[in-house]
């Protein structure tokens, strides 16, 4: 990286709005770092030759990154290899706090495994998303609670997407950042 500054994309694939506020956080964070960043839907991804390093971002719906993200990684893969590269999916699975829910929670599911070993990423973190009880099923309700789920509303960590992102401004050689951006 030298003396300039590291460019970064942000690019996310977002069903009800969790994913994006976390691509939003990330790219601020790495802004207070000194990067150059810009962060955008996967719909509206830039072109990305011009950037030191990608950080790509999902919900998971049905064990799976969204099929936009799915179908940018694959038609971008080429690219993305030659990138500093790290992939993170938004999901229940890492709120489950329960013995059986633990264990599954943190598998990766198969279809995300393909596609995060497909581009090597630096690193592939999960994080917990959203997770609203308004219109889920009882069965569906029941589910959870046997797996773990403790709480319905808001399960992000942000202090864990903090440190994650942490390693993404170390790896890049960034600055200390003076504050660090709020999360919403």
């Amino acid at each position: 990286m030298g003396t300039t500054t590291p460019r970064v994309a942000v690019i996310y694939a977002t069903a009800q709005g969790s994913t994006r506020e976390i691509a939003d956080f990330i790219g601020a964070y790495l802004t207070a770092r000194g990067a150059a960043v810009e962060v955008a839907d996967v719909e509206h991804a830039p072109e990305l030759t011009p950037f030191d390093a990608i950080v790509l971002g999902s919900a998971v719906h049905d064990l799976a990154l969204l099929p936009e993200m799915a179908e940018f990684v694959r038609s971008h893969r080429h690219e993305l290899q030659t990138h500093s590269l790290w992939l993170f999916s938004v999901g229940l699975g890492p709120a489950l706090v329960g013995p059986a829910g633990r264990r599954i929670g943190h598998v990766v599911p198969r279809k995300i495994a393909a596609l995060r070993d497909s581009i090597t990423p630096r690193d592939f973190h999960a994080f917990a998303g959203h997770y609203e009880r308004a219109g889920v099923s009882l069965p569906a309700r029941a589910l959870y609670r046997l797996l773990g789920g403790a709480r319905y509303g808001d399960l992000r960590d942000w202090s864990d997407i903090t440190i994650w992102t942490d390693t993404i401004a170390q790896a890049l050689h960034l600055q200390q950042a003076q504050a660090t951006p709020t999360h919403p």
